[in-house]
């Protein structure tokens, strides 16, 4: 098992076995499917709409002409120049009116309507809500509960995001977040919005899909699911066929040790732990000082210049107007500071969303438990010893020296720093105090005078053994063409992917699940024995580019 040599558990070596060339992979060679809770892995398979009683009638389906429909098409699609799309009401009644509202929003589900008089006459008009603040928070059509479905998508978390056009993202809920740079399948659930509306969705949304439509009585939520099945292609792969079944049958049997991958530290030359610490150690003018100081690397320019704006002015005001997005963790500060002032950061702080500031702290969690396993590895190796920490339900017990063998390296735990975890009965206890107090934090009293950055702690298995486990060697001649169907594919009848015996280059591809909160670039590090952080992948691929 491959174990990082440098102290700073956000920095990796690069030695190397199994080896890939550099390349920026495509969305579809990286394809993750959720685990349910009933332990079913997740599929989009199937768009096909149950029927539901409470869509409109079928004189809702028939009551716009031809036109009518052309023209709100091209309105949904922002195809059409006009801003909204009035329709007369012949025969003005309550119930005819209801029904072009009715039909409208079922068939054109991007738009919302209202009636309006025009010169004694009633219009309905339909409209895009996002044009209108007064009404961005939209209205819904009635339907029973909850609506379930797969979708298949690049950033699964962005659907609500794309509809809030229509209704609230508070509306919808789901089990877990997703990679960002993948293709993946994932269930979410919708309140009070019917199947067929979301079906419609399909016609009008770019990079996602909907389907595997189902009612249900329950919301979902965040932590049901079993874990995440990865399918990954690693390709022009160097290395002899013995090396890749190395690799992978230690990945299958041994596993890997189960690190926080580096996106939990961000992604930019401020790493998201050393502002959690600065925040656990009350340093609030170095919180501020962090979030808001010029920084090295590719950051948008807009952000560059909000920064050069701050370190010349510490001006809030001044340097927020250099901002046209303010919803980032930059803007949101610097409002916090226009409003409250420079001598209350802490309430200035408190305008960034709750789950946004807890990130940091947990980042700085991460940091210590990384750089603790790395230290329990090297001390004691892949064999449980007296001292160490199990779990028996949830609570936390000791090994000791008569029940060493009753246990192996898969069951043994290490905690993330709080005032309610227990630290194990050997050195690496004393080296968990060391670290913390190099970072001026008491290891005995890690609750914070502001309730919400007090760390209660928590336990994380050192070693990950993925279950599901499968793995071939593919020869290919185009680094562009996919290396394997992924659902829709399969929805759309695309024929499987067929290759030579022989090709000019060669990829594996690796099927694997994982637990929740675990991070599959951890597995593919062990089976590469090379540095995956994004700063290293960065430096290759624009080195490969060049």
């Amino acid at each position: 098992m491959w174990l990082p040599k440098e102290k700073d558990a956000a920095k990796e070596d690069t030695r190397q076995n199994l080896t890939l060339l550099p390349y920026l992979y495509p969305y579809s060679d990286f394809v993750v499917h959720e685990i349910g809770k009933d332990g079913r892995i997740s599929h989009l398979d199937d768009l096909s709409v149950p029927v539901d009683e409470e869509d409109p009638p079928e004189d809702a389906l028939t009551v716009l002409t031809a036109e009518d429909r052309q023209q709100l098409e091209e309105l949904q699609l922002f195809k059409n120049k006009e801003t909204n799309v009035a329709i007369e009401v012949i025969e003005d009644t309550k119930e005819k009116r209801t029904i072009i509202h009715q039909a409208i929003k079922s068939l054109f589900p991007g738009l919302e309507t209202k009636t309006e008089d025009r010169e004694g006459r009633k219009y309905i008009v339909a409209y895009h809500a996002a044009g209108k603040k007064a009404l961005a928070k939209g209205h819904v059509t009635s339907s029973k509960g909850q609506e379930s479905f797969q979708m298949e998508s690049s950033s699964a978390h962005c659907l609500s995001g794309g509809l809030s056009v229509i209704v609230k993202p508070n509306i919808f809920s789901y089990m877990g977040t997703k990679d960002k740079r993948a293709i993946t399948v994932q269930e979410i659930a919708v309140l009070k919005i019917s199947a067929q509306r979301l079906a419609h969705l399909n016609k009008c949304l770019m990079n996602f899909k909907l389907g595997n439509f189902s009612y249900q009585k329950t919301p979902l939520k965040l932590g049901e699911l079993q874990g995440n099945h990865f399918t990954v292609v690693l390709r022009n792969i160097t290395g002899t066929e013995e090396q890749v079944q190395q690799a992978m049958q230690s990945l299958k049997e041994t596993g890997f040790i189960n690190y926080y991958g580096m996106q939990r530290f961000g992604t930019t030359a401020v790493p998201t732990y050393q502002v959690g610490r600065a925040i656990l150690q009350n340093a609030w003018t170095e919180v501020m000082d962090l979030i808001l100081k010029p920084r090295s690397g590719a950051e948008k320019g807009y952000l560059v210049k909000c920064r050069e704006e701050w370190a010349k002015t510490k001006d809030p005001a001044s340097a927020l107007k250099k901002l046209p997005v303010k919803r980032c963790v930059e803007g949101q500060l610097l409002r916090g500071l226009s409003k409250y002032g420079m001598k209350n950061i802490v309430s200035a702080f408190g305008i960034i969303p709750r789950n946004n500031r807890l990130m940091y702290i947990h980042s700085y969690q991460s940091y210590v438990w990384n750089n603790m396993v790395s230290k329990r590895v090297e001390d004691y190796g892949l064999k449980p010893v007296p001292g160490d920490l199990v779990l028996k339900g949830a609570t936390a017990t000791y090994i000791e020296e008569d029940d060493v063998n009753n246990y192996s390296i898969h069951d043994v735990v290490m905690p993330l720093p709080g005032f309610d975890v227990i630290y194990p009965k050997h050195k690496i206890s004393e080296a968990y105090r060391e670290m913390l107090t190099a970072d001026n934090l008491d290891i005995d009293n890690m609750r914070h005078t502001i309730r919400d950055y007090s760390l209660s702690g928590a336990y994380r298995k050192i070693i990950i053994r993925p279950q599901n486990v499968s793995w071939e060697v593919i020869a290919y001649d185009d680094p562009k063409i996919p290396l394997f169907n992924t659902d829709v594919d399969n929805l759309e009848g695309k024929p499987p992917p067929v290759f030579a015996s022989e090709g000019k280059y060669r990829a594996l591809k690796m099927d694997f699940s994982l637990p929740p909160s675990t991070y599959a670039t951890m597995a593919i590090r062990e089976v590469l024995k090379m540095d995956t952080s994004i700063k290293k992948q960065t430096q290759l691929n624009t080195n490969w580019l060049r």
